[in-house]
């Protein structure tokens, strides 16, 4: 069996395992064992195709490690649109409560709604901005 093939077998097992534990970081290798791939496809000795996985891999998971830990942090779900879909919506509160709370229906039932800090607690349209338990925050539209 040629030395690519080998290269091959081996980024095909660490793909698999990368499936299996959902790290990232094994395609990393597994790219760096497709490089070495490469180099023994274009005739290079053992050296360098062991060089080229190298490389390769190690770039790409520094790569992806920077990349990741320079991503903006994740939106909590309280706030994030795409986990809840009321975020966003818009409800009618007839009248505020004394506790600084209303009832209004949304989506054919009844839920309890709370002003955002610092919004006026007036009769009217407001947007929800964050769900907390089942208590929709609202500010004004």
């Amino acid at each position: 069996m040629s030395d690519a093939s080998w290269w091959w077998i081996f980024a095909a097992a660490l793909v698999i395992a990368e499936l299996t534990t959902g790290t990232v970081y094994l395609l990393m290798i597994a790219l760096g064992f497709a490089a070495g791939a490469l180099a023994a496809h274009a005739g290079a000795g053992l050296t360098m195709q062991i060089t080229a996985a190298a490389i390769v891999g190690a770039a790409a998971t520094l790569i992806w490690h920077f990349k990741r830990q320079t991503r903006s942090p994740a939106t909590p779900a309280a706030f994030n649109t795409d986990l809840n879909q009321d975020i966003g919506a818009v409800v009618m509160v007839d009248s505020w409560g004394a506790d600084g709370t209303a009832q209004v229906k949304y989506r054919g039932a009844a839920w309890q709604v709370q002003a955002a800090p610092g919004v006026a607690q007036v009769a009217g349209a407001y947007r929800v901005k964050q769900i907390v338990g089942n208590r929709l925050v609202v500010e004004v539209v």
